[in-house]
């Protein structure tokens, strides 16, 4: 299962795609969820991975790719690393939320308050 989001800076979820069924690569989600155009309407701007990286509204910003940088690309992708890293908080209660939510079903005193 494959699910895009959209956070802001401090964890708060403020989108998810829906989740495409059975083994689906990330780009194939981006194709088919749009999260770049949600990105542009809501007038915000974002920061993907480099794997998520690809032509569309300027909205969506990815670090350099490649070996050899020079030291300011290394400095622009560190800065990006480090805003990015915060709004990765939404994925992970995303990922926490979704495993409560299979053992729940699964066994309910396993669940916790």
């Amino acid at each position: 299962m494959d699910v895009q989001v959209v956070a802001t800076p401090d964890g708060e979820l403020l989108w998810a795609s829906g989740a495409l069924p059975g083994p689906v690569h990330d780009t194939r989600t981006v194709r088919s969820a749009r999260p770049a155009e949600r990105i542009e309407t809501a007038g915000l701007l974002g920061l993907a991975d480099k794997g998520l990286c690809r032509p569309g509204p300027g909205v969506v910003f990815c670090p350099f790719k490649g070996p050899g940088k020079p030291t300011w690309q290394k400095n622009v992708g560190f800065a990006h690393a480090t805003l990015r890293g915060h709004g990765e908080r939404a994925i992970a209660q995303l990922k926490n939320w979704h495993r409560r939510a299979r053992i729940s079903r699964t066994d309910p005193s396993q669940t916790r308050s």
